[in-house]
């Protein structure tokens, strides 16, 4: 299995990243990675960039170096109603959003609060993609949330850089692609990249996948017109 987009990446305007979003992109193309999506930290993340970062995504082009550009963030979750930290209309300015939480930002509690969470989160429709939900240091009903990604229709992130540095990541990677495989629940394969180098390198999720049989098809980022099919269905104007 190859993938051909990587729906989370970060470029230095997050500056705990060292890469441009122009290097992000050459580094793509040269790996035969077709769609990025540029998806910097916001909020209260110590290290997000200026509001004024992501109102001025517009000005760029729609493909740099050949690869094709989403203009997005990594929201975090902030609380056990599922909401975000970034103001509604920037989100609605945007063309991918993935979902996420981080310590610095929502105190870890219980399973019953962070199921609850990424629920909720899942019921936003500007949610495009359930960013690492596999780490211990928020450990939830994965049925429970798989069963609610399938319903809103939410794409859930296989995350190599979570399955390599986070606690519990890699076992509960295991879990939860058999119960997408179980329920039929489409899912992507990111980097999460902070370097340009590492855009597009998703081997340790691959291999996870071929060791629990997960169906290619539900790959979305497997196949350019299967990756293209869904982003244009919920963003038309890309």
């Amino acid at each position: 299995m190859k993938i051909i987009g990587d729906l989370h990446t970060h470029t230095v305007a997050s500056t705990h990243a060292y890469s441009t979003i122009t290097e992000n992109c050459r580094s793509a193309a040269e790996r035969g990675i077709k769609v990025v999506a540029m998806t910097d930290h916001w909020g209260e993340m110590p290290d997000s960039p200026h509001i004024w970062h992501f109102e001025n995504l517009r000005i760029l082009p729609r493909q740099i170096c050949g690869v094709t550009v989403l203009k997005g963030v990594e929201t975090n979750i902030i609380n056990n109603n599922g909401q975000f930290d970034m103001p509604r209309k920037t989100l609605e300015k945007l063309e991918w959003v993935v979902a996420s939480m981080h310590r610095q930002v929502y105190e870890p509690s219980t399973v019953e609060n962070h199921t609850r969470a990424y629920i909720k989160a899942a019921q936003d429709p500007i949610v495009d993609v359930i960013g690492h939900c596999t780490t211990d240091l928020f450990p939830i009903d994965f049925e429970k949330c798989v069963k609610a990604f399938k319903e809103y229709e939410k794409l859930v992130e296989i995350n190599e850089s979570s399955i390599l540095y986070k606690k519990g990541s890699l076992k509960n990677s295991y879990e939860l692609l058999r119960l997408c495989k179980k329920y039929e629940v489409p899912v992507v394969f990111d980097s999460d990249g902070h370097f340009c180098e590492l855009i597009g390198v998703v081997d340790t999720a691959v291999k996870i996948a071929e060791e629990v049989g997960f169906p290619e098809e539900l790959v979305v980022n497997a196949d350019y017109d299967r990756l293209m099919g869904y982003i244009r269905k919920r963003h038309p104007e890309i």
